[in-house]
């Protein structure tokens, strides 16, 4: 038996037919991440090195410099094997802190194998839309909570997106960890980053409105350490230099990226604005 299937045997409750069934899906090319069936459950994986980066993100290091913003800054660029490593340090760092993660349980030089940790926010918040609007609009809320008391230990994501997040009981967890920010910049800025990111959704998706936004901004800054407000207020100043030209561009075409642009940065810049920080200790 070779290395692969030893370590694949060290997953609980693995059968002989599920390593059969685990082997074939991860040597098939297919979808970057597929979930696979497997006697136990679900497993995700996750495969890496399969797509090119996108032009925007080739272009971001250069703004980044150009324009003097290290939001702007793009994570470092790494192999499918370095991809893999920052992923598996990123999930270990976040669940030594206490935050809900999956769990890793096998990974090669090309993918990983994570537990599944179904439903996600994005699932739940479809559901909810449909049934019981408050609470959908609590769990954008939730969301926003999380993500403060995750920013109060140190820690950011990266990318945060309902998509990215999952219910655990009565926390929300976290999962896609392929972006560090707070390598290519200060952690304060990588926070601000975050939680403009996530109002992206928030101020779009909110079914009660301004309503919802004002109570996920408190519930968030209630969470987040007071030094964030500095750098997100830096950043609102210069991303609200477009709003003007994005409204204009909208008269023709309001595609959804430009909606939200408008939406959350519309809301953070005027809540930041008349809305002065409050005592909270400052990030790390």
């Amino acid at each position: 038996m070779d290395g692969r299937l030893i370590a694949l045997e060290t997953i609980p409750r693995m059968t002989d037919g599920d390593i059969e069934t685990l082997l074939a899906a991860l040597t098939r090319e297919t979808d970057r991440v597929e979930r696979v069936e497997l006697s136990f459950g679900a497993v995700w994986i996750k495969r890496y090195g399969t797509e090119r980066p996108p032009v925007w993100t080739r272009l971001q290091g250069g703004l980044a410099r150009l324009l003097n913003q290290p939001f702007l800054r793009p994570s470092p660029s790494l192999n499918s094997k370095g991809m893999i490593a920052r992923e598996i340090r990123r999930i270990a760092t976040f669940a030594q802190a206490g935050v809900p993660v999956p769990n890793v349980l096998y990974s090669s030089g090309s993918a990983l194998v994570l537990s599944d940790v179904a439903p996600t926010v994005t699932a739940r918040l479809k559901v909810l839309a449909k049934s019981d609007p408050a609470g959908h609009d609590d769990l954008l809320v939730a969301c926003a909570a999380h993500l403060g008391a995750l920013h109060a230990k140190g820690l950011c994501h990266g990318r945060p997106h309902p998509r990215d997040f999952f219910i655990a009981g009565d926390a929300i967890g976290f999962m896609d960890f392929e972006e560090e920010p707070e390598a290519v910049m200060p952690l304060s800025i990588a926070q601000a980053r975050d939680l403009w990111l996530l109002f992206l959704q928030v101020a779009d998706r909110a079914l009660l409105g301004r309503e919802t936004t004002d109570r996920a901004f408190a519930a968030w800054r209630a969470a987040a350490p007071a030094g964030i407000d500095a750098e997100l207020a830096k950043m609102l100043r210069f991303l609200g230099k477009f709003l003007s030209p994005t409204r204009l561009i909208g008269r023709v075409h309001m595609g959804s990226d430009l909606r939200r642009f408008l939406a959350a940065t519309g809301y953070l810049s005027e809540v930041l604005s008349t809305s002065p920080p409050g005592r909270r200790k400052q990030s790390r």
